[in-house]
């Protein structure tokens, strides 16, 4: 796994980031906790531990580049970037305001650390391709990271550009798919089946892991574990749970995309203040 990583402390900074996520979302009234809860072990895996980025040099060319494919889950790239310092954090309490820099879904014309605007779903992964495409034709080091979602999968530019990159070999690409098996109308298997999507993946020449999404000792192994695979593109399937970490958000489809009211927002937060004194 390369030089020594401190697990334990990786897992309180995500447990730190899970209340600023719902703090925030509150304070602006609409925003999508659900998958920001889903997400945020994978994205504090990525960027404190396993990308190459500089937040003084964010246009630096041979940084990694990591594209939020699901953008509805942008309250936890946000709180991450801000923890970087892309920004000041100060900027995470005007979320979704109109003159903010932190809009609903990403926007790369406002928002320093953001590589592309996301939100029209299945359209990120394009672009990450286009990237990875990119530094593999140019010689470049850096490795370009697609975070998607499960609802997201439904779509037929996932597939389009799953062959596209395997018939490309672009091995500098890696996915993870953030499989918390809801969407915004309800459960995946119920809208358009995906399972046994690990399966799919490797049908179309893909580098294949499943881990729990929420082991962070397991993410950082998949992520090391990718980077070493030659000739082809990569995907961790990520076994998650929405809302994780708060019991009555967790598996909730309604907290897909419903800021909490206050009085909830107290319950999450000692919930998730009792789970770090444990």
């Amino acid at each position: 796994m390369g030089p020594a990583v401190d697990v334990h402390a990786l897992e309180a900074r995500a447990r730190e980031f899970r209340k600023t996520i719902l703090q925030v979302i509150t304070k602006a009234g609409s925003g999508h906790p659900g998958g920001s809860l889903s997400a945020i072990d994978i994205l504090t895996a990525l960027y404190f531990h396993h990308m190459r980025h500089d937040p003084r040099n964010p246009s630096w060319s041979d940084r990694d580049r990591f594209v939020l494919s699901k953008g509805h889950a942008c309250p936890a790239w946000y709180v991450v970037l801000a923890a970087c310092g892309y920004f000041d954090p100060k900027h995470l309490w005007t979320l979704r305001e109109i003159d903010s820099i932190l809009q609903g879904h990403p926007d790369m014309t406002r928002t320093p650390g953001v590589e592309i605007s996301t939100g029209s779903l299945g359209m990120g992964f394009s672009a990450a391709i286009g990237m990875a495409l990119a530094g593999q034709r140019d010689g470049r080091p850096y490795r370009v990271y697609a975070l998607l979602g499960d609802g997201e999968s439904q779509e037929g530019s996932i597939w389009e550009g799953a062959l596209f990159a395997h018939h490309y070999g672009l091995e500098n690409l890696t996915a993870i798919l953030d499989r918390n098996g809801l969407q915004q109308t309800g459960r995946t298997e119920e809208r358009i089946r995906l399972d046994p999507v690990a399966d799919k993946w490797r049908a179309f020449g893909w580098h294949v892991q499943e881990i729990d999404g929420h082991d962070m000792g397991a993410i950082l192994a998949a992520l090391e574990q990718a980077r070493g695979v030659g000739g082809r593109p990569q995907i961790i399937v990520a076994r998650t749970v929405k809302g994780k970490g708060v019991s009555f958000i967790e598996g909730v489809v309604g907290f897909h995309g419903k800021a909490l009211t206050q009085a909830e927002l107290g319950r999450a937060l000692a919930e998730l203040d009792g789970a770090q004194k444990g």
